[in-house]
């Protein structure tokens, strides 16, 4: 029998070593990654300003795991029949399996944003920020699209190394609020805690698309950066064609298939998240 573990973020890596502990020796595990370290993510947005805790954020797969662990892109998985593609090429079969593959960035195929934006979710994307940054001259503006909890970290690392100069931190969000999907209390501590280190926050400002030097805003209007940060939202792993399947309780995808973390959107019965 083989269980299989697609993917090794949080909630991959954390279901690998518990079924590690608990599956019997005669069923086989395999954990499959693209990347050979598990990220912290939580702490990436440190990277940003101290590239040197790009060590301390990242875990080997190989030293924290027993089990088989293959580094690969997950690039199609078929709950019904138990199997997943391995890099556009091989077939993984499984007995029970895991989607653990998390969510990445969304573009919401607003023109020009992908282009012209920085996202971050992987360590080369904190490096990238900072060395765009450190090539900003005073004067010049970054602008973060999104201002959820790694939007809000970001603008917060980026105005700590403004402090020593004239650029300008612009935290855009769509909705009325920064971290809008949190009580308000914590919104507005946000807020104060932001503006207090120098950040422009602009709420009830959304993105429309971009161009090297110019952000296009929802009401007509322009704004001119000279860095773009876009932590706008999330969507599916491209192997669940960018979708994040609804699962009840029983977090089932298929017959024998299973969606754990990010990866899906639980409901209850009444089809509430």
């Amino acid at each position: 029998m083989r269980v299989a573990v697609l993917g090794a973020g949080y909630a991959g890596l954390t279901l690998a070593r518990k079924l590690e502990q608990t599956l019997p020796d005669s069923v086989s595990l395999v954990v499959v990654d693209e990347e050979p370290e598990h990220l912290v993510q939580h702490e990436l947005h440190r990277v940003v300003r101290r590239p040197s805790l790009a060590d301390e954020i990242t875990v080997d797969l190989d030293a924290v795991l027993d089990c088989e662990v293959r580094q690969a892109a997950v690039t199609d998985v078929s709950p019904d029949e138990g199997t997943a593609t391995l890099d556009g090429a091989e077939t993984l079969s499984y007995d029970v399996g895991a989607v653990c593959l998390g969510a990445r960035t969304a573009f919401y195929d607003l023109p020009g944003v992908r282009e012209h934006a920085t996202p971050l979710k992987r360590l080369a994307d904190a490096h990238d920020i900072r060395e765009r940054f450190l090539e900003l001259g005073d004067g010049d503006r970054v602008v973060v699209g999104g201002a959820g909890l790694s939007g809000v970290q970001v603008a917060g690392e980026l105005a700590e190394m403004a402090s020593d100069s004239d650029s300008e931190v612009l935290l855009l969000e769509q909705e009325d609020a920064v971290a809008p999907s949190f009580p308000a209390s914590f919104q507005s501590a946000v807020h104060d805690a932001l503006v207090d280190a120098g950040v422009t926050v602009k709420t009830g400002t959304g993105v429309a698309g971009a161009d090297a030097d110019t952000i296009a805003l929802e009401d007509g209007s322009d704004l001119a950066m000279d860095q773009f940060v876009w932590t706008g939202g999330i969507e599916g792993s491209p192997a669940l064609d960018a979708d994040r399947p609804v699962v009840r309780a029983d977090l089932r995808l298929g017959e024998s298939t299973f969606a754990v973390g990010d990866a899906a959107r639980v409901v209850d019965r009444d089809g509430e998240a």
